[in-house]
């Protein structure tokens, strides 16, 4: 992966290039990533340009082995951790190595476009807690005491430390603040406030901006020649700076129609329950919804909680003469419209505050038949 091929900001990749030329290479960053952005593929970008044996002044030349073994993921001192659990093949004492190339295929196939989400999907770990364990820092701290291979710098990647299990993060602290000889620690994560604080503290911050609208537009074109400027232009307004959620758009991701008509259903029960009308409110067929995004795994019922309060949000601010600040597809607009009028503010931030508590009671592993059911109600409520 080189710098060229990553769809970041330039001052990001001028921050880094002027560490290296400078000399002044923190031993520890923490990349602050936004949703959709391509953290990791810069982490790998930079490890390549450190080992290369042609660098020029703004990139690798990937042609040296060196080059060719990170295109691959395959450098013997790059090393990769990331949230693992138990799987079908793996039935006990995951971590990070045992999953290597399963975790190296999920990165090809997504072009470098991954998230939390999608990978527990592919590693079939949506109901459990995938973390990066004690194991994982035992390997760290072990390798960390080896030479190098090739005897240049030992990358060591470590994607989304948020899920750093608390157990083994204190393993980590003199690691991270007193490493051997040219070794890089890349910490990243789009959730700072769930990290140890002493953790942080033994890092350099670098900060990923959101993609502008122009960014994520040339690059949908450059990915899809047959899009226009307008099509372009309106889905990278959608997709707010995320440009993995713009290829879903474009794409017309089945999943988020499937998640937009489960939210337009679970609302039509809230607003029949509000006027008390229990005859309109469907409970059975609510009760199937239900039960439907149960069986979907914690990750997607935590998604679908996003996305109902983005849509609290869309369907407030249709109430407004500010239509334009609306970001919403076609499809979703469709659906906007038969709630218009019903949300007012007051509502909106109580609807939004209830569903942020049954966001938190996903994550801390509640029975969410129970938390669903139970928002209904509650959203009713507000509403009421």
């Amino acid at each position: 992966m080189q710098f060229k091929d990553v769809l970041v900001s330039e001052s990001v990749k001028e921050q880094l290039l002027n560490q290296v030329h400078e000399h002044r290479i923190s031993h520890a960053q923490f990349f602050l990533a936004q949703p959709g952005s391509q953290a990791f593929a810069t982490a790998i970008a930079l490890g390549q340009y450190l080992c290369c044996e042609h660098p020029t002044d703004t990139d690798s030349c990937g042609e040296c082995p060196s080059c060719k073994q990170f295109a691959k993921l395959s450098h013997p001192d790059l090393h990769l951790y990331f949230p693992n659990c138990t799987t079908k093949s793996v039935d006990k004492e995951p971590d990070s190595i045992k999953l290597a190339q399963r975790f190296k295929d999920f990165v090809f196939k997504q072009k470098y476009n991954i998230s939390i989400n999608d990978w527990l999907v592919a590693l079939g770990g949506e109901n459990k807690q995938a973390s990066i364990n004690i194991r994982d820092c035992s390997h760290i701290i072990n390798q960390n005491s080896m030479r190098s291979y090739q005897g240049g710098y030992k990358i060591y990647v470590l994607w989304c430390v948020d899920r750093l299990y608390h157990a083994a993060a204190p393993k980590l602290l003199k690691t991270l603040e007193e490493p051997e000889k040219q070794s890089l620690f890349i910490l990243i994560s789009e959730k700072p406030e769930l990290i140890l604080s002493t953790i942080l503290s033994r890092t350099q911050l670098v900060k990923f901006p959101r993609l502008t609208d122009d960014e994520v537009t040339n690059a949908l074109q450059k990915e899809f020649p047959d899009l226009s400027d307008e099509e372009a232009r309106n889905i990278a307004i959608l997709s707010e700076g995320n440009y993995p959620q713009a290829v879903k758009i474009h794409q017309d991701d089945t999943d988020q129609r499937e998640m937009l008509t489960q939210f337009d259903q679970l609302m039509h029960c809230v607003v029949a329950l509000s006027r008390q009308n229990i005859a309109d409110c469907r409970y059975e067929e609510t009760q199937e919804i239900i039960d439907q995004i149960v069986k979907q795994g914690r990750e997607y019922q935590k998604q679908f909680i996003s996305l109902t309060i983005r849509m609290l949000r869309n369907i407030l601010m249709t109430n407004t003469r500010h239509l334009d600040m609306v970001k919403a597809t076609a499809y979703e607009t469709g659906i906007l419209s038969e709630y218009r009028g019903i949300i007012q503010l007051k509502q909106a931030s109580l609807m939004t505050e209830e569903c942020n508590k049954a966001q938190l009671h996903i994550a801390r592993n509640g029975n969410t038949t129970l938390i669903l059911t139970d928002l209904i109600f509650k959203l009713a409520a507000c509403l009421r």
